[in-house]
């Protein structure tokens, strides 16, 4: 690579090019577990699913979603489950007792609040208790189809590995990204992002050598590569 390559920033057009690359690779990859989960294109599943993956490892959540959404899959049967048995089912996510707390709060919200429905509003989304920036727009582009930039640890890394952008914090790369990204890419973006941080980009020692973005990625932060 050359310095003025390593110095320069990506543009929006290479940009996208290196997502197209990235979609044509994604069918070899190992989905995300909110993936499997938004297949049954049900808002309120990739809701829970979502609240569920928060600090908790993909296999984990994935085993986690199946055994909750086989007692309860609507917020009226969720509701009816005591804390201690959603907690059973949801070990061993992280913070376990705490998230048993925080789905039954949410599913009386959407009860109380919303007729039982997932509201497809991003502010609506933000007034759900425990409910962050990265929820709701995982809820609006997974579980609606609608535009939205749904921004973790793996797409800001990535992002600015790439770099495409330079920003210090998640949030900034959601801000970052809506003003110069197409939003005709919104909406895969995040579980394509997920999915290449999982299988090749991870954050230490990146699969550099088989990774289709090579040609025009940066390498921002790359010491050891494989």
């Amino acid at each position: 690579m050359t310095a003025a390559r390593a110095a320069g920033r990506m543009d929006a057009r290479t940009f996208a090019r290196v997502l197209g690359r990235l979609r044509r690779a994604a069918p070899s990859w190992t989905p995300t577990a909110l993936a499997v989960v938004a297949a049954e294109r049900d808002p309120f599943r990739v809701l829970i699913g979502c609240l569920l993956s928060l600090r908790t490892k993909d296999d984990t959540t994935a085993a986690a979603s199946a055994r909750l959404f086989a007692l309860a899959d609507t917020p009226e049967t969720l509701l009816h489950l005591t804390p201690r048995r959603i907690e059973r089912a949801i070990f061993p996510v992280g913070f376990y007792r705490t998230k048993a707390r925080v789905l039954r709060r949410v599913a009386k919200d959407l009860i109380t609040r919303f007729d039982g429905r997932v509201p497809a509003d991003l502010d609506a989304l933000l007034s759900l208790h425990g409910v962050g920036r990265k929820t709701a727009n995982l809820v609006v582009t997974m579980g609606f189809g609608l535009p939205g930039i749904c921004v973790d640890t793996h797409v800001h890394r990535i992002s600015n590995r790439l770099g495409f952008i330079r920003t210090r914090n998640p949030e900034d790369t959601e801000w970052a990204l809506r003003a110069k990204l197409a939003r005709r890419h919104w909406i895969g973006l995040n579980d394509l992002l997920v999915a290449f941080g999982q299988n090749v980009c991870q954050p230490v020692s990146p699969r550099c050598s088989s990774c289709p973005a090579t040609a025009d990625c940066r390498r921002i932060g790359v010491v050891r590569s494989r």
